[in-house]
């Protein structure tokens, strides 16, 4: 079998011989999901390959319910809840090991009318910040890390008991255990070795501190790889795990221990494909180096709904529980936001604020668009944080809540000028949506605190 991703030659000649049937075309929605159509392979070849196909655009307008609300431009009941063009990318092209006789790929959004691109998609939003990058003459990589805890109850087993009472993969905490991940190994090496088929490139696997926490690593890639990876992966391995009889959550806080993360790794080149952050300045950073950290210190806050971007997001920044809250930058130090890491061309920025519940489209669009302010406005760069930023009073934080994380990106001049006025208003309204929706429901906290006892 030839390794993805696959050609469309090398997909033509899987059709005929009758090894491949299916295709996937998947879009990601404003949830970092993927969402899409599955196509029998001939009228795939026949037809989609030069024409594309269509999707309702309320899949950019909905809430993770996938219900119908109010408050966007671009989809309603009053503009009758049209299509939009789904445009194959023809270069992630790939086979789904984890479903036979499948291949899948990615797509683009455009309107039907020929008017242009979706500017409120997220791979639309991540685009448009590497071409600004772009006139700089940089380009972004990054690499996106993904905690999840693992259940041995089965997706429908959860469903059906209120995801109370669940048994974790490990019952103890097995960060770095080897004892503890040859417990999941089976189901982990399924996924390292599958995900590889699918043309990722898996690095390593290792254990967490929750309780059936793990955590499987691949290599970094050019930003918009880098996004399309961490879905495919994400996706393929809530299936694998359903396929297994078990179930996977990437909640950011699915319980009271140690909350699911997301570091995002991230860097940049120069035209001659060298590190352009690496320097003779402090910590070994280049003058754009230090320009790029400083811009996203700066712009950390204001963009925090493109880091965290659900109401449970928030739960993760405990103190003393390796989920920043202090928005400083140090070397190899984890109470920092953001940790520099690596050494001479594989120098690094971590940003260790978002949790694995992100939008890696919206992260790293934040981080490049971040990267830039800092660049064009010459930025200084502060202090480096050499002790435990934790306890930094001077420190500016993470916000608190969503609430807090929507005042701060509507107030904010810099997030409607980089982003465009119809995407800050887009993801605005997603947050006011969430916000209302939770305001309404009645939680279990609520009902154990007050049901008998007020």
């Amino acid at each position: 079998m030839s390794r993805a991703p696959l050609s469309l030659e090398e997909l033509r000649a899987a059709v005929a011989a009758g090894k491949l049937d299916t295709v996937v075309l998947a879009l990601v929605d404003m949830q970092g999901r993927l969402q899409g159509k599955r196509f029998h392979a001939p009228f795939f070849l026949d037809q989609v390959v030069e024409n594309g196909s269509e999707g309702c655009n309320y899949l950019l307008a909905v809430d993770v319910d996938m219900n119908t609300v109010d408050g966007y431009a671009m989809s309603s009941w009053e503009r009758g809840y049209g299509d939009f063009a789904m445009v194959p990318d023809m270069d992630t092209l790939r086979r789904v090991p984890w479903q036979p006789g499948t291949a899948m790929l990615m797509a683009d959004l455009a309107w039907l009318d020929g008017s242009g691109p979706v500017v409120a998609s997220p791979r639309q939003i991540l685009r448009r910040q590497l071409d600004r990058l772009a006139a700089h003459g940089l380009t972004a990589y990054a690499g996106t890390e993904l905690e999840f805890v693992l259940y041995r109850d089965s997706y429908e087993d959860a469903w059906r008991r209120g995801y109370r009472e669940l048994t974790p993969a490990n019952q103890y905490n097995v960060d770095y255990s080897l004892l503890g991940t040859a417990r999941v190994e089976p189901l982990l090496r399924r996924i390292r070795n599958e995900m590889a088929g699918a043309g990722l490139t898996p690095e390593s696997a290792k254990g967490e501190c929750n309780l059936g926490q793990h955590e499987i690593a691949f290599r970094y890639d050019e930003a918009v790889a880098c996004a399309d990876h961490h879905v495919i992966y994400k996706n393929g391995a809530k299936e694998i795990a359903a396929q297994e009889g078990m179930s996977i959550t990437f909640m950011a806080k699915p319980n009271a221990r140690e909350g699911n993360s997301c570091h995002i790794h991230f860097s940049l080149r120069d035209a001659d494909g060298r590190s352009a952050m690496l320097g003779d300045g402090p910590a070994h950073l280049s003058v754009i180096g230090q320009r790029v950290l400083a811009g996203l210190l700066d712009t950390m806050r204001e963009f925090s709904l493109f880091f965290a971007p659900n109401i449970n997001s928030y739960k993760r920044y405990q103190p003393d529980s390796f989920a920043p809250t202090a928005l400083r930058w140090g070397t190899d130090n984890r109470t920092c936001a953001l940790r520099l890491v690596g050494h001479g061309e594989g120098m690094r920025v971590e940003n260790r604020v978002p949790g694995a519940d992100v939008n890696p489209y919206l992260a790293i669009a934040a981080l490049v668009a971040g990267a830039v302010h800092g660049i064009e406005r010459e930025l200084e760069l502060g202090e480096e944080c050499a002790g435990n930023a934790y306890d930094d009073p001077q420190a500016e934080r993470v916000p608190a809540t969503l609430r807090d994380a929507l005042s701060l990106w509507e107030s904010s001049t810099i997030a409607r000028a980089v982003f465009g006025d119809e995407v800050h208003a887009h993801y605005a309204n997603m947050a006011s949506i969430e916000l209302k929706s939770f305001d309404a429901a009645v939680t279990d906290w609520e009902l154990t605190r007050g049901f008998e006892r007020l």
